[in-house]
């Protein structure tokens, strides 16, 4: 009887040993998932990025040519700042209203602010209504004033998409409207069914580039509700598209822009930012759907909600290496015809970057020489102090790493610590005799030892 007991005991025990690891793989083991990996985003394509960086900190099918609808009006936006410190433009410059604007801005289905059609608007108004609004009239008045012609001005915007290098990107129009919205007025050389096209990536480089050359931008994409023309027979109500802003029904601390886009063709979409602190994350989703995937207005906002938190919640910036580092195994080079033979190399600057608090010991810096500076691993003097030799690249040994909008922006320049002067006719000489000899003195060794 006592060894069916202890039998029993055993499969209890057993039983028991099974449950708990059942409870440890159940409760445990999702702490060890990738947080990127549990992220559920409603839309066809997303993107999460370092403002300052460029790092990419989460993405889908950000590759993927979409409708980017009202998101167009960035490079609108941009190409009125650029033309106005160009002196090209002016704020208070009168814009006389044509019959291709007024017939736009009579249409209340699209986002407009009505314009007379005798009128004349200043630039800075237009913008305002653009910026806050998304007035397409508005938005097509600023592409005349400045190109003459919105055909010009679509020119211009896939001119400057290559300079920025926006992939996958073509614009048809300055607003971002489906041509088939603009009553057979749709700029010259492009198709009525035509329809703006770019992946989240090149919206998201778009926003970034737009916020590091003119950050005023935000001054006006911040502002949550504005009167057009206030005091006036032609008041109209502008609130902002974007609802996150504070006030407004989905507000999120730290939002301040950008841009939001809505058509049939893309779906609902928004390119939005926010900065808390000394932190600025940059959030594109295309396409945005709720539960029961349909489109919607709150599903943008829902979806961006989610990017923004993952963002603030999981990411710091991280010191990974600091200033004056060596690599252990290479910390010098070697010097051809110097006064010295080596000089010491180290990092320049310390090296911070935005990543998951979690992931810090997976990112492996490696030393990466640059081959025009160092032939064959050496440098031939005189070696100045501060040469920059190459640079450290850092590759993470686990989980996804999306690198960044521009590709190189990770690489930290590696330099010489000290300075080698070129060494004396005499010294060479010497050195080459000494090389010479005792070059004879190994092959009279090695004759020796073959000799015995």
């Amino acid at each position: 009887m006592e060894v069916f007991k202890h039998v029993r005991n055993l499969i209890n025990k057993g039983l028991l040993i099974a449950l708990l690891a059942v409870f440890m793989i159940t409760t445990i083991t999702p702490q060890f998932v990738h947080a990127e990996e549990s992220l559920t985003i409603m839309a066809e394509a997303a993107i999460l990025v370092d403002a300052e960086s460029g790092k990419i900190l989460y993405e889908k099918n950000a590759e993927k040519p979409l409708g980017v609808a009202s998101m167009t009006k960035m490079m609108t936006e941009y190409l009125l700042f650029e033309a106005i410190k160009e002196g090209k433009v002016t704020w208070d410059q009168e814009y006389q209203v044509t019959d291709y604007t007024y017939r736009i801005s009579q249409d209340m289905r699209l986002s407009n602010v009505p314009f007379r059609e005798d009128g004349s608007y200043t630039i800075k108004e237009m913008y305002e209504a653009m910026a806050i609004f998304s007035a397409n009239a508005a938005t097509i008045g600023i592409a005349e004033t400045i190109a003459g012609t919105e055909s010009e001005f679509v020119q211009l915007m896939n001119e400057k998409a290559k300079e920025m290098g926006l992939e996958e990107t073509t614009f048809v129009n300055s607003t971002g409207l489906s041509n088939s919205s603009l009553m057979g007025m749709h700029p010259e050389g492009t198709k009525e069914t035509a329809e703006n096209i770019m992946p989240a990536r090149s919206v998201a480089k778009l926003t970034k580039i737009l916020l590091d050359d003119y950050p005023e931008v935000l001054e006006t994409t911040k502002i949550p509700l504005k009167m057009f023309r206030e005091g006036t027979s032609d008041e109209t109500r502008m609130e902002n598209w974007n609802s996150m802003l504070p006030g407004l029904i989905y507000e999120y601390e730290g939002v301040d822009g950008l841009k939001t886009g809505s058509t049939d063709f893309a779906g609902y979409s928004f390119a939005g930012t926010a900065k808390r602190d000394d932190t600025r994350f940059i959030a594109v989703v295309m396409g945005a759907v709720d539960s029961e995937g349909a489109g919607s207005y709150k599903a943008r906002f829902d979806a961006t909600r989610v990017l923004f938190d993952y963002g603030f919640d999981e990411f710091t910036k991280e010191e990974l290496i600091p200033a004056g580092y060596q690599f252990k195994e290479q910390d010098t080079l070697e010097v051809e015809k110097g006064v010295e033979e080596k000089v010491a190399i180290a990092v320049k600057e310390p090296v911070t970057m935005m990543i998951r608090t979690a992931d810090k010991e997976l990112y492996q810096p490696e030393l990466v020489l640059d081959d025009s500076v160092v032939g064959n691993g050496k440098l031939e003097a005189e070696v100045e102090e501060g040469l920059v030799v190459g640079a450290i690249q850092f590759t993470k040994t686990e989980g996804p790493e999306y690198g960044y909008l521009s590709g190189n922006e990770n690489k930290i320049e590696v330099a010489t610590t000290e300075s080698v002067e070129r060494a004396g006719w005499v010294s060479l000489s010497l050195r080459s005799a000494g090389g010479f000899l005792s070059s004879l003195w190994d092959d009279a060794g090695t004759f020796v030892k073959e000799l015995f």
